[in-house]
């Protein structure tokens, strides 16, 4: 039996860093990751409290474990707590990849790392620079439009210079947006869903609050993402970007639609202002013919079928 491959994600903890160690199976990986700011737990032994802003702690994990694959998802995931934090949303996703791309290159320069960014990094369509005329393929330009948005880009154009100057090998995963089982409800998908068992139990009356419903995305099963990263670190090729979507959009109003329909309860529905960005993308859909031709990567789990675990989900919760 060949020796396991040493896994090390940073946000193991977090929503798809959790999908991700399932993922990873234990009779080829051994897994390691970082959570921050939550404790790592007990029953967690492989998973250490770092903060990426610490250039000593990340040097210290990274040349302890030596590992092999490592796939960066920590930071700040959140457009709206990236406005009302930018400094910290600076620090900890350009700073906090800068000290991790640095161990690599110190402590284990022949291993691979998996950057995901953003499909945020597109933002408008203003231009397009390919012939994907309603979709966006990874060779579009960047159209920034929130302090998210800003740090990914600037850490894929870090990622390059890794890439290209310190030799390094990484590549770029860009995932649209994904939900399932165990969101935040910071994040549109989990936010409803959590609305609606809320009315279903009685807690807030029968309204659910919403921002705009109008926007269209494009939705993948968090389940489906992390299998994409899984192929990118065996199948995709050193420096490459490589959008993760289904390719496909789907209106707001829909998914809440969807949601709504697995309930019984009479439910009433408000735009709340607080809930509209300072900046938003009218349609945000990607073109995935690129990670399928050169990994066989394919969206299985109907967006259906992720609301309604994603509802089981928030049953489940006190």
């Amino acid at each position: 039996m060949p020796p396991k491959i040493r896994a090390f994600i940073t946000g193991a903890t977090g929503f798809a860093g959790r999908h991700l160690m399932n993922a990873l199976l234990p009779t080829e990986f051994s897994v390691y990751g970082t959570t921050f700011p939550q404790p790592s737990r007990p029953d967690e032994p492989n998973i250490y409290h770092i903060d990426l802003r610490s250039e000593r702690d990340v040097f210290e994990i990274v040349k302890a474990i030596q590992p092999q694959w490592v796939f960066h998802l920590a930071g700040v995931s959140n457009v709206k707590h990236s406005w009302e934090n930018k400094k910290e949303a600076m620090e900890t996703n350009i700073l906090g990849t800068f000290h991790l791309l640095e161990a690599v290159k110190k402590f284990v320069p022949g291993g691979r790392v998996l950057y995901v960014s953003s499909s945020d990094v597109y933002g408008l369509a203003l231009e397009k620079d390919s012939s994907c005329e309603r979709v966006f393929c990874e060779d579009d330009r960047f159209h920034i439009l929130s302090p998210y948005a800003l740090s990914k880009a600037g850490c894929e154009l870090m990622c390059g210079f890794y890439t290209e100057v310190e030799g390094l090998d990484i590549v770029i995963a860009r995932p649209f947006p994904h939900t399932g089982p165990g969101q935040s409800p910071d994040f549109v998908c989990s936010d409803w869903a959590r609305q609606v068992v809320q009315v279903e139990r009685g807690n807030s009356g029968a309204v659910i609050r919403v921002g705009n419903l109008d926007i269209r995305r494009d939705f993948t099963d968090v389940r489906d993402t992390v299998q994409a990263y899984v192929l990118l670190m065996r199948k995709g090729r050193r420096g490459e970007v490589y959008n993760i979507c289904r390719g496909e959009g789907i209106a707001l109003r829909l998914i809440l639609d969807i949601l709504l329909s697995s309930t019984l309860k009479e439910v009433k529905v408000e735009q709340d202002p607080a809930r509209l960005r300072k900046t938003d993308i009218p349609v945000l859909v990607g073109d995935n013919r690129k990670i399928k031709a050169e990994t066989g990567w394919e969206p299985l789990i109907p967006i259906e079928h992720t609301l309604l675990e994603l509802l089981d989900f928030w049953r489940t919760r006190p």
